[in-house]
């Protein structure tokens, strides 16, 4: 086994996108991205209706294989509206992970219920059905109307794993574990567009999907999400709900209930379309691009995460796993003194101010992959 130090790393990195500053995700417009952005403009539909819109919300509905999506103005406000739909309400407890970004607790914590952290399994760094079968065994009691912790009495009524770094977790196991306990399943899927696990798409396997088109993520409309779901009823309220609850008139201003102005703008639409074109381009070259970071480490001390079994990823964003936090910190710094942007896996939420306080499992994958990820520069070349 060869020693590979960071200056060769940053010197492999810089020699495949001959450039010396190198950033961690870039978004790339090499398409009708400007043609139906002008569209736009011209037609002066620019806010939240428009064809751009319909047109994202069927293509999003085609590329996930469900019934119906919803366009949203980010990946947390689909999460949010997702977890009401699922049944979250006010003093509830919803299942998720501590290893992600804040927003999958925060989309929680803004229906005013609390999250429960269960760890991830190391391979697919998301949600364990292991630990989650094990914590519903020794902290749950069933009842007719669902399932009710022990500790504090609250009604447990929604799990929300997410697909770390668009890999996929064990969402089929999961979701059969959930449905025996009466819990609802809503997949984090804000990094999984693209993404299979058995020949199905994310988004597609719980009762409700929540994805992002940040300016980060395999493709974006600058700020920008959408809902997926196979319960058109439910599509049609996620529909409702984000447009403020307005009932539908020519002229009148009538709200049927509290909504909220999350509607993704046509402009934004716009933009998702075309990039939805170069969606498997993407894919193409980010895959090459994975294979390059392998041959690179391949017989070196540092190991590249590999795909996990049974998943068709979309190689959203490449990471390593080195030996422990001492050498992931060196890492880090380093490269990003040399203009290579590299990050860390998230803190996890426990340790966040306003989390600390929550219930969790013992977290020891969650916490060996904390100290130890490191993500590569992922941005397609185009």
């Amino acid at each position: 086994m060869k020693k590979c130090n960071v200056d060769d790393t940053v010197n492999f990195i810089k020699s495949v996108y001959k450039t010396d500053n190198i950033y961690l995700h870039e978004p790339r417009f090499v398409g009708n991205e400007k043609k139906y952005l002008l569209e736009t403009i011209d037609s002066t539909f620019v806010s939240s209706v428009g064809p751009f819109v319909d047109q994202f919300e069927g293509e999003i509905s085609k590329l996930t294989d469900t019934k119906r999506a919803v366009g949203v103005a980010n990946g947390t406000c689909a999460l949010q509206i997702s977890l009401e739909l699922a049944g979250v309400k006010s003093e509830d407890e919803v299942l998720t992970q501590a290893l992600t970004f804040v927003a999958t607790a925060n989309s929680i914590s803004y229906l005013k219920a609390t999250p429960i952290f269960i760890d991830v399994d190391l391979d697919t760094m998301g949600l364990s059905p292991k630990a989650l079968k094990e914590f519903l065994e020794q902290n749950v009691e069933l009842k007719n109307d669902g399932s009710y912790n022990k500790k504090t009495g609250k009604k447990i009524s929604a799990c929300m794993p997410m697909h770390t770094f668009g890999f996929m977790c064990r969402i089929d196991e999961i979701v059969e574990i959930c449905n025996q306990w009466k819990i609802s399943v809503v997949e984090d899927a804000a990094e999984a567009l693209g993404s299979k696990y058995k020949g199905r798409s994310s988004g597609s396997f719980g009762l409700l999907g929540a994805f992002s088109l940040n300016g980060n993520k395999i493709i974006t409309s600058g700020g920008g999400g959408a809902i997926t779901t196979n319960n058109i009823a439910i599509g049609d309220k996620a529909k409702h709900l984000t447009t403020t609850a307005k009932v539908p008139h020519k002229w009148e201003y009538n709200h049927d209930k509290l909504g909220y102005n999350f509607r993704l703008p046509n402009l934004n639409a716009a933009l998702a379309c075309a990039q939805l074109e170069q969606l498997e381009n993407m894919r193409n070259s980010k895959r090459t691009l994975f294979n390059k970071y392998k041959d690179f480490f391949h017989d070196t001390e540092i190991n590249v995460v590999d795909i996990p079994k049974n998943t068709d990823w979309n190689y959203w964003l490449t990471s390593i796993l080195l030996k422990n936090k001492k050498e992931r910190d060196i890492f880090l710094e380093e490269t990003n003194k040399q203009g290579i942007m590299t990050r860390p896996i998230w803190t996890l939420m426990y340790r966040l101010p306003m989390y600390k306080k929550v219930q969790r499992d013992s977290q020891k994958n969650a916490e060996y992959l904390e100290e130890r990820i490191v993500n590569l520069p992922s941005s397609a070349i185009l």
